[in-house]
């Protein structure tokens, strides 16, 4: 089990519990109340310490080793997923995946890109750090969606886009701004859920959308507080600070408008129960499709472009 810092005291009790349980088979009743007390102290103690996370500990949280990643949700919430590749013109970028998927009867085109589980896999998707042709592959899946006018999730969970001297030289800063531009004007509706890290342009290269979704613990923000902090104070030894600075949870971007929702967590983060966020994840995805649906393509790209223009405005 991987258990991060703050989540080792709830653990503790936990495996008390259990040692607990083993030795109530032929206890008398004031063992089973004293189970009952114990359980009631767990739930309380996950409640108040997932309540009161920090922006560090969400940060944290979003990249859990065990946190489900996008093709998890994609084979959790969809029926006969079809995996489509490449860009057409340098190669198939693995840190970013896309293809059709119908969820209730409804196909959509989902897009994301997606991490690795053991050494060998993060090696094969470059830690879920797409190169250009990773984010021109996704622009080419957006086109093919609204050519065949079916609607649009992308999964964001990156550390940023892969800053490699050979994706400069491919044009990394030109395939991200080409995405921006082309993804204001797609006439089908674009839901953008951030499931994990949500760093830099590598992030908002596939997140311009009519709903722009955060999950409870996950972090949005135009640097990591690793790199704010080793940038303002030459050392990492400054990220939490950097990381409360930044304000970069999905309670942050919420309050300053910079997303439209979050979608709530199983207690104790996604990690814990899969089915249960992916099912969340579903219900959101259907509702805000429904909303989106009814609304022509103008309406919907008007309103795109003016919530996005309307960030950082600020009137006296």
């Amino acid at each position: 089990m991987n258990l991060l810092d703050f989540e080792k005291p709830i653990a503790e009790l936990e495996a008390k519990l259990t040692d607990m349980k083993q030795l109530a088979v032929d206890s008398d009743e004031s063992v089973n109340q004293a189970i009952q007390a114990l359980e009631k102290k767990i739930i309380n103690l996950k409640k108040e310490t997932f309540d009161n996370l920090t922006g560090w500990q969400r940060v944290q949280l979003s990249r859990h080793p065990d946190r489900p990643y996008t093709l998890d949700y994609i084979y959790e919430i969809t029926t006969d997923f079809i995996e489509l590749f490449g860009d057409r013109n340098v190669g198939d970028d693995k840190a970013m995946i896309g293809g059709l998927g119908s969820i209730e009867g409804q196909t959509f085109m989902l897009i994301g890109q997606q991490k690795g589980r053991n050494t060998k896999q993060r090696q094969l998707r470059n830690f879920g750090m797409a190169n250009p042709e990773g984010y021109r592959k996704a622009l080419r899946l957006m086109r093919l969606a609204e050519k065949f006018n079916k609607p649009i999730v992308t999964f964001i969970d990156t550390p940023g886009a892969f800053p490699g001297l050979e994706a400069e030289e491919r044009g990394q800063g030109e395939a991200i701004a080409h995405n921006l531009k082309e993804m204001f004007k797609l006439k089908v509706p674009v839901i953008c859920i951030i499931i994990g890290e949500g760093a830099s342009g590598g992030a908002l290269g596939i997140a311009i959308g009519d709903r722009v979704l955060m999950l409870e613990n996950t972090w949005y923000s135009v640097i990591s507080p690793e790199s704010c902090s080793s940038i303002l104070w030459r050392s990492w030894d400054y990220k939490e600070q950097a990381a409360e600075v930044l304000k970069l949870t999905a309670k942050d971007m919420l309050k300053n408008k910079l997303i439209d929702g979050i979608i709530k967590e199983p207690l104790g983060g996604a990690h814990t129960d899969v089915k249960a966020i992916a099912a969340e994840v579903k219900k959101t995805i259907l509702e805000e499709f429904a909303k989106l649906n009814a609304l022509s393509p103008q309406e919907r790209i008007n309103q795109r472009i003016d919530k996005f223009c309307a960030m950082g405005v600020v009137k006296e």
